[in-house]
């Protein structure tokens, strides 16, 4: 039989169609995320209790002078006898670090009548310092204040190590989770399996101890609490369980 030209364009165009018809009728769909493995779930939470042994401050001198020269020679005399205080406390240069140092025009407010007129410069320079003996925080305060500084503070009071007592949360943690397991298990009357995974949260910091404090000759000496900080490990843990 024959087929006209015309009626053979219209089979293949009507083939052409049901194939783009099967494909849109077929979209590829994601497949949901299988849940972790793990018939048992729970979290596991381990705390260390810690005293801080070694400390951070924050101090420095900001002076003001008519010209950029008379702001910074009262500000290098003055930070020469602030370091000069920190060495006879027995810090060593290396912990002795500049932090900031700035020049910055100073103005006369403005007013209605008249734009803000130049009236000198003032010069910032703070340091930072690394006090290794804890027990001299308070003293070394002290100095520095008696020293000139203009202000002085962000104390923060830190650990060495503090991925060996992060380690030490993690076990506990571990066996918090594993003591949760084993009483779910029981009381399901099931019988606990291995560990198939462990999954951590992000690594808790606990708050620092921080002050401030303005430049003026103290009563006494500055009291200072050092206290102790609680470093947390919090995981979740994904039991199997055994026939």
């Amino acid at each position: 039989m024959k087929v006209s030209r015309f009626a053979a364009l219209r089979i293949s165009s009507l083939g052409i169609g049901l194939v783009l018809i099967g494909l849109w009728a077929g979209p590829v769909r994601a497949q949901p995320q299988a849940a972790p493995e793990g018939r048992i779930v729970v979290v596991g939470e381990g705390n260390v209790s810690v005293t801080p042994d070694y400390a951070a401050v924050n101090g420095g001198v900001t002076t003001h002078g008519k010209s950029v020269k008379e702001a910074n020679d009262a500000n290098s005399k003055l930070m020469a006898a602030v370091t000069a205080a920190l060495q006879d406390a027995g810090i060593v240069a290396k912990d002795i670090q500049t932090s900031h140092f700035s020049i910055q025009p100073v103005y006369m407010p403005a007013d209605q009548h008249n734009e803000p007129k130049l009236s000198g410069y003032s010069v910032s320079n703070q340091v930072n310092v690394t006090i290794h003996d804890i027990g001299k925080v308070g003293d070394i305060l002290d100095r520095l204040v008696a020293a000139g500084v203009t202000n002085v503070g962000n104390i923060q009071f830190l650990h060495s190590n503090p991925s060996k007592l992060l380690d030490q949360a993690r076990e506990a943690a571990v066996a918090d989770a594993k003591r949760k397991a084993e009483i779910y298990a029981k009381a399901s009357g099931i019988k606990l399996g291995s560990v198939i995974w462990i999954t951590e949260e992000p690594a808790y910091a606990p708050p620092m101890p921080m002050m401030r404090m303005a430049a003026a000759a103290p009563a006494a000496s500055v009291p200072i609490s050092v206290g102790e900080d609680s470093l947390q490990v919090r995981i979740t843990v994904g039991f199997a369980t055994a026939n």
